[in-house]
């Protein structure tokens, strides 16, 4: 449902029958049969889920289970920074969850030391349009998840906290649709999702999702090529992290945006990633700025990437994906020879 290629392959253990259905035939089905999107939905939500742990185990030794009672070491990570706004946002949420959690006494004093409220501004529920000022926090990771979301205008930033450093994972324009992994499987929030720039959403809620998959078969559609999309992207996250050179890692991870817009790898052909140099660090999983001469050297080093006005840019793509392609193949070898020893 991507449309990239393959990234498994399906074998038959016993003698099976199969109903091919090709991609331009797929909305008709899914329009004909809600049950059956409905399966696909959740099947491929919980799948995503699957890949986002596994990734979260490897990259990060101090990653924790999604669970309420974290929202206050989120905002306490907040508060050290002196991001008082989303430090604010997760303290009135633990309170609103957990108002005689063992934190609680602590999550009122940090608020009082920021002069903010104890509770977050109340959302009129049965409004589905939403409105967001750049940098507000849509929903915070470990909060319990009601609603699901479809940009309407502006961009999101998902990011996540993890050995005390934010970690980007994804910006996301309009029409795509977020949040619908902690609606679909009755689990808190696996990521924050932050405004970047000033945001209008269309927000659904688990009451009247069902209700509109039927109304509206399209969003079902449009959901399921989605959840396609990500499970390809968090694919291509496990393959990064086989790759041992940290410099590897962020040429994989520039070759990496440029298939997932479908960009046709040509020679002496410009592409702007548009992303600077702090959000290609974040989106690796290092810190930054402790490691933007990684980024920086890998430029030196390497001509046809560019770095102008902050923004990241490849004048051959051929010559990237090149280099990507030396990197996985020393990585192979290295984890063969410690197989071996």
């Amino acid at each position: 449902m991507s449309q990239h290629a393959q990234i498994e392959s399906a074998v038959a253990l016993t003698d099976v029958s199969v109903i091919e259905v090709s991609y331009d035939q797929f909305g008709t089905l899914i329009q004909r049969n809600t049950p059956v999107a409905m399966k696909i939905i959740r099947y491929f939500s919980m799948k995503l889920r699957q890949f986002d742990q596994t990734i979260t185990r490897l990259t990060f030794r101090s990653a924790v289970e999604e669970d309420p009672n974290e929202l206050y070491n989120i905002g306490e990570n907040y508060f050290n920074q002196k991001n008082n706004h989303h430090a604010a946002y997760a303290f009135q949420k633990y309170l609103q969850y957990l108002p005689n959690g063992p934190f609680a006494t602590q999550a009122k004093l940090k608020l009082q030391t920021m002069n903010q409220p104890m509770q977050s501004p109340v959302i009129d529920l049965t409004k589905f349009n939403r409105m967001y000022a750049d940098n507000e926090m849509i929903f915070c990771e470990h909060e319990p998840g009601r609603e699901l979301y479809i940009i309407q205008n502006g961009k999101v930033k998902i990011t996540k906290i993890v050995d005390k450093n934010e970690v980007l994972l994804a910006v996301l324009q309009n029409g795509d649709i977020f949040g619908e992994m902690a609606l679909l499987d009755n689990k808190p929030r696996s990521a924050s999702a932050i405004a970047w720039g000033h945001v209008q959403l269309l927000a659904i809620n688990k009451a009247n999702f069902e209700g509109m998959v039927k109304a509206q078969p399209q969003l079902a559609t449009r959901l399921i090529t989605l959840l396609s999309e990500r499970i390809w992207t968090a694919y291509k996250q496990l393959a990064n992290l086989m790759i041992n050179d940290p410099q590897g890692r962020i040429a994989d991870t520039l070759l990496t945006l440029v298939e997932k817009n479908r960009i046709k790898i040509t020679p002496k052909v410009l592409y702007n990633f548009e992303i600077g140099t702090k959000d290609l660090i974040k989106m690796v999983g290092l810190s930054y700025p402790k490691d933007e001469n990684l980024v920086l050297d890998l430029l030196t080093k390497n001509k046809w990437i560019k770095l102008d006005q902050g923004k990241l840019s490849c004048t051959d793509l051929v010559e990237l994906e090149k280099l990507v392609h030396v990197y996985r193949k020393k990585s192979q070898m290295e984890n063969k020879l410690k197989k071996r020893v």
